[in-house]
């Protein structure tokens, strides 16, 4: 089958590219660094000719809405017109376990996204998903200085090859709307596991957790973005991630 991927050069689109690949599918990689721009449309008719299913894991690191909405708002049309003109059958969007309950920019952001595929005039299905393994670490860089401020979070962090594995299955079954949530094998604090990783990286980086106010930052603290049913965990816990990574 011959599956694009939206996003195909990031931290989800790289595995999901090798996953297909080992499961004798024709990935094509829809990115600007293959000439392929999802918010000018520059080449996606090319991209999506002959293409028979789209998984959409493409990304903004913002945590403005406006930018974000309006980067998937446009992203997502212009994939959803390309592939409808191409015949595509089956559009499969990678979401996030939980946005409906927390009110921050990003997550309000995902869930136009999400309408955005539901009233869109392709077959489809949405996958939500938890925190990859890597998001602690993509937390830290983002914030310079000896202290780093994260207020509490509760996760169920999942590996990204395993989030892979799941969507090649689902891109390979029949659109079937809302699947089954994704998530990770054990439930983990975020600042708990930012502090692990500085101690493994000799960090002296101090990590403080005060609860802050807002319903947001409760919502989170309470649980919010961990799974509500049933459905694929993956088994590679955070700590055995973390023993892989590179020091």
């Amino acid at each position: 089958m011959r599956v694009a991927v939206a996003g195909g050069t990031g931290v989800a689109g790289h595995p999901l590219v090798e996953a297909l690949t080992q499961h004798a599918h024709d990935p094509v990689v829809i990115a600007r660094s293959h000439g392929v721009d999802l918010l000018t449309g520059r080449g996606l008719d090319a991209a999506l000719e002959g293409v028979d299913a789209v998984i959409d894991v493409s990304n903004i690191e913002t945590l403005s809405r406006k930018k974000a909405e309006a980067f998937f708002a446009t992203a997502g049309q212009n994939l959803l017109a390309a592939g409808e003109k191409a015949g595509v059958r089956h559009h499969v969007l990678l979401s996030i376990v939980g946005i409906d309950k927390v009110a921050i920019g990003y997550y309000r952001a995902k869930l136009l996204q999400e309408k955005v595929v539901r009233t869109g005039p392709l077959p489809w299905t949405i996958v939500r998903a938890t925190q990859f393994h890597e998001l602690p670490q993509q937390l830290l860089d983002r914030t310079p200085g000896p202290l780093v401020l994260v207020p509490p979070m509760a996760t169920e962090p999942i590996a990204v090859r395993e989030v892979a594995e799941a969507l090649v299955e689902v891109v390979e079954g029949p659109p079937q709307g809302m699947a089954p949530q994704l998530a990770g094998p054990r439930v983990e604090d975020m600042a708990d596991l930012m502090r692990r990783l500085l101690r493994t990286r000799g960090s002296r980086r101090l990590v403080l957790s005060p609860r802050l106010p807002g319903a947001a930052f409760s919502a989170m603290a309470n649980g919010a973005l961990l799974p509500t049913e049933t459905g694929t965990r993956g088994t590679q816990t955070w700590d055995e991630w973390l023993d892989e990574s590179p020091r």
